[in-house]
């Protein structure tokens, strides 16, 4: 299979950003906006559904909305010129980024500085606003934030099981060891760094069922709360 429609996706998204950090550049103050998270379990549909509710809004607005996961943040922290450029235009983060971190710990240490510069660089965006923040913790991240909606996707394992091995063409039963192994990685991954459990219903406005509704209907769901300005 080409890697070349993975490899645009990517380019889009950067895009996406560059555009919204140039507007906030160039406007200075603007209005709040709102921003998404999505969290999910392992084998939904997290990035699908962003995708699919970034073109909406899109559509539905008409102004630029950027989808964000881990991926794109390696991306921007691994090139210098990208990274300042972004993130320079977005203005103060530190002193908001210690404020929430202070929250979350009574002792925040050095051991967390990798992923205090992941948080560097979600807290910014999420603040900007139109901003689509798939997994890494945002959901947890943005408790504090008015302007973020945070929804996270669930499955049955039977559903997330066949979602995984056909994706990855294994068998069933690789696809449920390897559903558990990543899946623990992640609220393991959560509690040691937000020391929260990803798991609880209270950290989300909405929760979906990938099994009983599509990434085209949980996007549709989304954009339509989000638009209605409900919480």
């Amino acid at each position: 299979m080409s890697g070349t429609p993975i490899v645009a996706s990517v380019e889009k998204r950067i895009a996406a950003l560059i555009e919204l950090s140039r507007r906030k550049a160039a406007t200075g103050k603007e209005p709040v906006r709102p921003a998404i998270t999505i969290s999910r379990e392992f084998g939904c549909e997290g990035l699908l559904v962003a995708e699919r509710t970034q073109a909406l809004l899109q559509e539905k607005t008409g102004a630029t909305w950027a989808v964000m996961d881990r991926g794109i943040l390696d991306r921007v922290a691994s090139d210098r010129d990208l990274s300042d450029e972004i993130l320079t235009n977005l203005g103060e983060k530190n002193r908001f980024l210690d404020d929430v971190m202070s929250t979350l710990f009574t002792n925040w240490s050095s051991d967390k500085e990798t992923y205090r510069r992941l948080c560097n660089r979600i807290l910014p965006y999420a603040k900007s606003g139109n901003v689509i923040m798939v997994g890494i913790g945002a959901g947890i991240l943005t408790q504090n934030l008015p302007n973020c909606h945070k929804f996270r996707i669930v499955a049955p394992m039977e559903y997330k099981v066949r979602s995984v091995a056909q994706r990855h063409q294994i068998s069933e039963d690789e696809a449920e060891k390897l559903i558990v192994k990543r899946q623990k990685q992640r609220n393991d991954f959560i509690k040691d760094f937000l020391n929260k459990d990803i798991t609880d219903i209270t950290l989300y406005d909405v929760i979906y069922n990938n099994a009983t509704n599509s990434a085209a209907q949980i996007a549709d769901m989304i954009c339509h709360r989000v638009l209605s300005g409900v919480k």
